[in-house]
């Protein structure tokens, strides 16, 4: 792969989304953060109900009917210059491309595998039928397809799950994107799938130079690809940093919470940290740091006043003023 530019191919800048009309709306996402190099990779962790896949959504322009961008800035680029804030609509199939958490979902079934894949690329770079099935089978043996040729017939019931995600990686590529969006890919997949799922990815990004947000619950999957990490809790992004860095020394709360409850197979005699309570209803949102009720370093200063992103390290960023010490 050729040396990296500086520039992002994302910026989010301060993303706050809004759900309902004027009488009871709520902004289960607020200022949130982030940005992803050319070539690079962030992984957007937390719970479920975080605000993880609301805000892959923003980023695509495919929100809910009811809901909008209340304020912040999505910008994209190249990576051979600054981020630009530009319609998603027009950057759908032609400079970002999703690969969704459940691709039975995201698949016609009653179109057949060769069209499916090539169908992006028709429809943005006018290939024929016969080029578009030419591309669709080279695309399935990058992915890892067996006898990518014959499958180019089979229909997407035909497929085991893990093939399915496979062909799935395959659409997305074939628009040749620079920026690939991935929502918790390997969610239905048994642990030897997902493994082969996230080393596929592993390769391709590195093969092809690709930028990857990578959005998941599963620490030790992010950690399998990720070079960076945003977590997000209750809508929020608490911390930023490189991700091995973050994970050695969490600067956050919650991140440590997080790290303490995920499994551990070197530390087999150590009883997983469960994390006590539950996230709080974006209706319900405090004022201070919404991790409190279920923090064990809480104080008053936290449950009075808004944390933001402050930079702690050369890229490093937390919202807590109690950070843990590990």
């Amino acid at each position: 792969m050729s040396s990296t530019p500086d520039h992002a191919v994302l910026e989010v800048r301060d993303l706050a989304v809004r759900i309902g009309g004027h009488r009871a709306p709520v902004v289960p996402v607020t200022d949130v953060s982030f940005s992803v190099l050319h070539g690079g990779t962030l992984a957007l962790v937390g719970e479920s109900g975080s605000g993880k896949s609301l805000t892959l959504k923003a980023i695509l322009g495919l929100l809910p009917r009811d809901a909008s961008v209340e304020h912040g800035e999505i910008r994209f680029g190249n990576g051979r210059s600054p981020a630009v804030a530009v319609d998603p609509a027009l950057l759908r199939g032609r400079g970002i491309a999703l690969v969704p958490q459940e691709p039975m979902t995201a698949m016609n079934p009653t179109m057949r595998l060769g069209d499916l894949v090539a169908a992006g690329a028709r429809a943005t770079q006018g290939l024929s039928r016969r080029a578009g099935r030419t591309l669709a089978a080279n695309l399935l043996g990058e992915v890892g397809m067996p006898d990518p040729k014959s499958r180019l017939q089979a229909w997407p019931h035909e497929l085991s799950g893990g093939m399915r995600q496979r062909a799935m990686i395959a659409m997305a590529l074939a628009t040749e994107p620079t920026l690939l969006l991935c929502d918790e890919p390997t969610t239905a997949l048994d642990v030897t799938v997902q493994d082969q799922v996230v080393k596929l990815l592993h390769r391709i990004r590195a093969d092809r130079g690709l930028a990857v947000l990578f959005v998941t619950h599963d620490l030790a999957l992010a950690g399998q690809l990720c070079e960076q990490i945003a977590v997000i809790y209750a809508g929020r992004v608490v911390e930023t940093g490189p991700l091995q860095q973050v994970y050695a020394k969490p600067a956050h709360q919650y991140t440590a919470a997080l790290l303490a409850a995920a499994p551990d197979a070197s530390r087999a005699d150590r009883p997983l940290a469960a994390i006590p309570g539950q996230p709080p209803d974006p209706s319900d949102f405090v004022a201070g740091c919404r991790f409190v009720p279920r923090c064990p370093a809480a104080t008053e200063a936290c449950a009075s006043t808004e944390h933001r992103l402050t930079e702690i390290a050369p890229d490093r960023r937390t919202a807590c003023i109690h950070p843990p010490l590990r």
